[in-house]
């Protein structure tokens, strides 16, 4: 399928034309990794071998949008999932599913948050409320593409809230009223002692349903702030513990990543009195370096760098608060790369309560709730999982070291010869950076398992995706 061809558009074109199906609704499902969404929405099937291929004309890019939606006409329809498997809560506030909007400019005003509401989102962390005077700077984001074009790394100078307390006090006032049943989960930062308990109480009158202590910015101008404070365990126990006197409120600790030992801050909060921890805010970061000598000084500074590229790093440091005895029982509000229901459950089956999401909503809008939700619900109906607890931390227990791996077999890759095209890829990669295992012949690959080590670089570097794991182990010669 060429799905991620789609644009994604906003008011698509492909739909307009259509007017019995909504195509674009259903590449978007496709698009984030929920086919069974998609086929559940193909109500009419035959509408599309009685047209003209309307949908396909009328878009921009010329996306086969008929041929997309006609492959998925023979495909098995599973029955609409219970969403209510998804219910959960956070430190005993009840969520209608686990995903969040987290502390950003995606949660940032009374119009946003109530948007995504109605949308179907379970909550919000509010955008961080402080009392400094927050000034931007333009442009504060880019990004790293990938080959098809898509942003696979965002990076970020942005800082805090730069509404007024009071304004934000009457935000919260107002969101709680009209939305009682969805998490306010205010981020909040002090520069001291007395502004964290100050926003504490103040926070806490305003209808918060839990705070969190921002220990992780690393745009922020301001010594003494943000990620520099999460870098230091005392810091982290003396605020916390602060907070804690001036709020009987859940209090969340969210931890940086620029940091060699997350366990040690994780640790320090929950000495300080924290109720839960999230993990991870944006890794420091440059991008766009200038190598151009003739336009004069390039002006650039080292911000936070999140999206999908970062998913791995962050599914490393939930595993590790997942892994700490001394953590246990503490709430894990995970965020970090997460587009996809699958990225979403990966975190929760690595010990995350609830998931945060913020740069895929700034790619795509509050509408990927809708694929969050049908995927992760219709992914438990097919397994037979009832609840979200059923899943949780059941991936941990496989993270071992290096040094438990079992090292006394070979995996072969498996070559699918009426997918290969002759790129002849495999073998250059093989050649120059692997064990030279691979021949070619006729124009084809071949392989030498007297060579052959299995490290699956062919697998990975086969843009037809040709290459696979054979998963049969074969014991390595003495």
């Amino acid at each position: 399928m060429k799905s991620e061809e789609c644009l994604l558009c906003h008011d698509a074109a492909c739909s307009k034309a259509c007017g019995k199906l909504d195509p674009a609704r259903i590449l978007r499902s496709l698009y984030f990794d929920n086919e069974p969404g998609a086929v559940r929405q193909l109500d009419e099937p035959l509408a599309c071998l009685q047209c003209d291929g309307r949908c396909q004309s009328s878009c921009p890019v010329e996306v086969p949008v008929r041929n997309i939606v006609m492959s998925l006409k023979d495909r098995p329809v599973d029955p609409v999932p219970d969403y209510d498997c998804l219910r959960t809560d956070f430190c005993g506030f009840p969520l209608i599913n686990p995903f969040l909007l987290s502390s950003s400019v995606v949660a940032s005003t009374y119009e946003m948050c109530a948007r995504a509401f109605e949308a179907g989102w379970a909550g919000a962390a509010f955008k961080t409320v402080c009392l400094m005077d927050i000034r931007e700077a333009s442009p504060r984001f880019s990004a790293i593409r990938g080959d098809n074009g898509r942003i696979i790394g965002f990076k970020n100078i942005e800082q805090l809230s730069d509404h007024t307390l009071e304004e934000n006090l009457e935000i919260f006032r107002r969101l709680k009223k009209d939305y009682p049943d969805r998490l306010l989960l205010v981020s909040f930062m002090g520069r001291n002692d007395e502004e964290w308990a100050f926003l504490a109480e103040k926070l806490s009158e305003a209808g918060a349903d839990a705070l969190e202590m921002n220990f992780s910015c690393p745009n922020m101008t301001e010594e003494n702030t943000g990620s520099d404070v999460g870098q230091i365990p005392q810091l982290v126990e003396r605020y916390t513990r602060i907070v804690r006197e001036h709020t009987k409120l859940p209090i969340i600790a969210k931890l940086t990543p620029n940091i060699t030992d997350i366990t040690e801050s994780a640790e320090a909060a929950v000495r300080g009195g924290a109720d839960g921890l999230a993990a991870i805010n944006t890794i420091k970061s440059l991008i766009e370096v200038d190598i151009d000598p003739s336009d004069g000084i390039f002006r650039a500074s080292i911000g936070g760098y999140s999206g999908k590229a970062v998913k791995p790093i962050a599914l490393r440091f939930i595993a590790q608060l997942s892994q700490d005895e001394k953590l246990k029982g503490q709430h894990i509000t995970a965020m970090g790369g997460i587009e996809t229901w699958r990225d979403a459950l990966e975190f929760i089956a690595l010990g995350a309560d609830s998931v945060q999401v913020t740069t895929a909503v700034m790619q795509y809008g509050y509408r990927i709730i809708d694929d969050l939700i049908d995927g992760m619900a219709g992914y438990m109906q097919r397994h037979g999982f009832k609840s979200l607890s059923e899943i949780a931390d059941t991936a941990t227990p496989g993270i071992v070291s290096t040094e438990e791996l079992d090292r006394s077999y070979v995996i072969y890759p498996r070559f699918l010869r009426e997918r290969c095209v002759g790129c002849q890829r495999c073998y250059l990669s093989c050649l120059d950076g692997g064990h030279q295992a691979i021949s070619i012949k006729e124009g084809k690959p071949v392989l030498d398992p007297e060579k052959c080590v299995g490290c699956h670089l062919c697998v990975l570097v086969c843009p037809q995706s040709a290459i696979v794991s054979s998963e049969v182990r074969v014991a390595k010669k003495k």
